[in-house]
């Protein structure tokens, strides 16, 4: 067997951690390649050795049977090797033209052949059903036609191995099902791939052989078609992994939040995102706010939690109003918050551990005394909840933040709001991005705040999480709310055309 990828013994170091230990991977041709492995096994690093953006300590890397040394991108590039990243490398304010171009640029005498880039950008968008305008500004479309882009700067420099890393993780479920059908199309046409993921889905849906690593180790390379999620996630993991969130009925108290007509303004216009939404939140229920991406659930967040300022309606906590209270003061009058995105409004990633997991309570006298800080109660504090909540990291409580993988930095921020012990937990997106075992803990840590009689308010765009972890499900479009339902009762069909706009129905 010919492979067009083959990856032996790879080996790389970062300070304080292998992050990948004698790693094998073999790529055939024309098949779509799953690896798989927990927040911080090592999948991103061995893809950027792949791709030139890390240079191993050891081990040898072949190109259709022929050894060969990739120092940077470029090199990738030109052994028809192409990355998709999590994070998108696009310029906002260039046209989808101009960013597929761009460092491949065909001129002549000095000046820019765009006829002929627009001819073969509009050739492959049709070959691979890529519907995207050329003309388009990278800002003004979505995050799915921002990642065809990236797909098309790849087949634009004839890239024939493509690395697609957690290409699903910003995604909608109408985009994820796109996505899927244009990498069948892909593979179909020859086109060989390699699919960072930990969503086991996805790797049933599309992929045909699976790696899986686990804490920088190569374990396995298993036929998809002959393997359970069951046998994946035990593999990944190292253990037996529940799948099915198990939770006693919910024992509503009394009312902890109320919202009434709020509405938030766009920071950008003279609008607003969030229109006269008003809810109540009772002590020992989750109740969950569901929506696609963009239909103002952040804002809501932002205006309940003090980020955003209100143009109308009130906020109150066991009937104190906090309409006009300040950020901190919110905070301190019961209102703990897992923020949408971490590491902008979750941690500062230049701080240590210990410090990021006392960034709401650093002023408290059990930390501080007269301005100065005692250091030795925020360390045992860190390693209190670095042990409670398996928090993982190179230097324990004095690693970096930025070092942490996306699993363990979700992991301190939900022990620092828990620790707090406030009344109500909001939080926003808290599993996105993470692997199986990560999201089962997160999963329960949340069930165990409701059956202590908090009150959680849940935003989450995963049916799979809404459905299961929900008291009570509230669905958000165009800024409002258009129904409530009870998620005993309801289908993921029914919801899923709320969530489009596409019904609409009142909400007590």
């Amino acid at each position: 067997m010919e492979y067009v990828i083959e990856m032996e013994n790879i080996t790389k170091e970062f300070p304080g951690i292998k992050a990948n230990d004698q790693v094998d991977l073999k790529l055939k041709k024309g098949e779509i390649h799953a690896l798989l492995g927990e927040n911080g096994a090592g999948k991103s690093t061995l893809m950027s050795v792949l791709f030139g953006l890390y240079t191993p300590d050891a081990g040898t890397i072949k190109v259709h049977g022929k050894k060969v040394t990739i120092r940077n991108p470029n090199d990738a590039n030109n052994l028809g090797i192409g990355m998709v990243h999590q994070h998108f490398k696009l310029v906002h304010n260039f046209t989808v033209t101009e960013n597929i171009i761009l460092g491949h640029e065909d001129t002549t005498k000095g000046f820019l052949r765009y006829d002929n880039a627009a001819a073969k950008i509009k050739n492959l968008s049709e070959r691979y059903k890529l519907k995207v305008d050329p003309s388009a500004i990278i800002e003004n479309i979505s995050v799915g036609q921002q990642q065809r882009v990236e797909i098309l700067k790849m087949l634009y420099r004839d890239a024939e191995i493509l690395i697609f890393d957690e290409p699903t993780a910003s995604l909608t479920p109408q985009e994820i099902e796109e996505l899927m059908k244009i990498l069948r199309n892909l593979a179909e046409e020859g086109k060989s791939i390699i699919l960072i993921t930990h969503k086991l889905t996805e790797i049933q849906q599309v992929a045909d052989r699976c790696t899986i690593l686990r804490k920088g180790k190569y374990i396995d390379t298993v036929e998809v078609s002959r393997t359970s999620n069951e046998e994946l996630a035990e593999k990944m993991v190292g253990r037996k992994v529940v799948f099915d969130i198990e939770k006693a009925p919910a024992q509503p108290g009394e009312t902890v939040l109320t919202v009434e007509d709020l509405c938030v303004r766009s920071q950008h216009s003279n609008t607003d995102l969030v229109r006269n939404v008003s809810f109540k939140v009772k002590r020992g229920e989750i109740l969950c706010v569901a929506g696609i991406e963009g239909n103002g659930q952040s804002e809501l967040i932002y205006g309940l939690v003090g980020l955003a300022p209100l143009s109308k309606g009130r906020i109150l906590i066991h009937g104190n109003d906090l309409t006009q209270a300040s950020t901190r003061d919110r905070s301190l009058s019961g209102i703990s918050h897992i923020p949408e995105d971490r590491q902008r409004h979750g941690l500062v990633l230049d701080f240590s551990l210990e410090y990021n997991l006392i960034l709401n309570s650093y002023f408290d006298t059990t930390y501080q005394r007269r301005g100065f800080l005692n250091f030795s109660a925020i360390r045992t504090h860190a390693e209190s909840l670095i042990e409670q909540y398996d928090i993982r990291s190179s230097h324990g409580p004095l690693s970096l933040a930025r070092s942490m993988s996306g699993g363990n930095q979700q992991k301190a921020i939900l022990g620092r709001e828990i620790d707090r012990g406030s009344e109500l937990l909001v939080a926003v997106q808290p599993t996105r991005g993470l692997d199986v075992g990560a999201i089962e803990f997160i999963h329960k840590q949340i069930i165990a705040e409701r059956d202590r009689g908090k009150a959680v308010l849940l935003v989450s765009l995963e049916l799979d999480e809404v459905m299961g972890l929900s008291d009570r499900i509230l669905v958000m479009y165009g800024g409002e709310l258009v129904g409530e339902f009870d998620p005993e009762t309801v289908t993921e069909n029914e919801l899923g055309l709320y969530m489009s706009g596409a019904r609409k129905r009142g909400v007590a």
